[in-house]
């Protein structure tokens, strides 16, 4: 994948812009090109490196069936990695972080359960028995869970990894999958402790370009992988059937024996 990332690309879009040096996070010196105008410069080809090896490793988790959970709270990220986490079918947080999300993961998935029921109070009609003000407190309470939980529905198990856009912005979320050993893939800038990720992307993660670019490899990574989980499923199927033994010729009937 190293080819197909461009490193003209990602400073078209920005991604080489990190903070201010006086907001700058030592550890993050390795991934510092230079300094322009009081701001710390991002080297790309160690970004292009990174990315790489996150999409790799995203290909992977993808390709075993696990989910890839994208977390970005912060106005300029939202949309982009809601879009980019739905392309690729994967779970997202785009609102604030439910706390004990992961580390308390049975009791979100009872409030999750919260909006089937009610949903299913408005198919069977139990709905319409309720008083106004009933309706009035079931409906704000689905339209909370779902802007806060409708984009993890389908996250029944604790995700393979997190994929996280700001650590220092989503440092609960980065607690929590350091507690529970879930690998943390993350975009991080020239201010935040790139020792509390697994797999770091050195990367402007103010700038919408720089998150659309980065995001655009990364979830092209994870289609990929469940291409090949896809393709992998099909073609088992296929061996089993060829494998399978042909159906036994029927014996004769007592009636063809005797004509015999």
């Amino acid at each position: 994948m190293a080819n197909n990332i461009e490193v003209k690309e990602l400073l078209d879009a920005g991604v080489h812009f990190g903070h201010l040096t006086r907001r700058w996070d030592p550890n993050m010196a390795p991934y510092i090109y230079m300094e322009r105008n009081g701001i710390h410069i991002i080297n790309l080809y160690k970004t292009a490196a990174k990315i790489d090896e996150a999409s790799e490793a995203l290909k992977k988790i993808a390709a075993s069936g696990r989910k890839i959970l994208f977390v970005a709270t912060k106005k300029q990220a939202k949309e982009i990695v809601a879009e980019k986490a739905a392309k690729a079918n994967q779970p997202y947080i785009t609102e604030r972080w439910p706390g004990g999300m992961l580390t308390n993961f049975v009791t979100i998935r009872k409030a999750i359960k919260k909006m089937a029921t009610i949903d299913r109070m408005k198919k069977d009609g139990t709905f319409n028995t309720l008083s106004k003000k009933e309706r009035l407190q079931v409906d704000r309470l689905r339209a909370k869970l779902e802007k806060n939980l409708g984009s993890i529905v389908d996250m029944t198990r604790l995700p393979g990894a997190l994929f996280i856009v700001d650590i220092t912005r989503e440092h609960i979320a980065v607690k929590e999958a350091q507690k529970l050993n879930i690998p943390i893939f993350a975009m991080v800038d020239t201010n935040s402790d790139p020792r509390q990720v697994d797999y770091i992307i050195p990367a402007n993660d103010d700038a919408s370009k720089s998150i659309d670019k980065v995001m655009g490899y990364v979830s092209d990574a994870i289609i990929e992988g469940l291409s090949e989980r896809k393709a992998a499923k099909e073609n088992k199927a296929a061996d089993a059937k060829a494998a399978a033994p042909a159906p036994a010729a029927e014996a004769p009937s007592t009636e063809e024996a005797k004509a015999e």
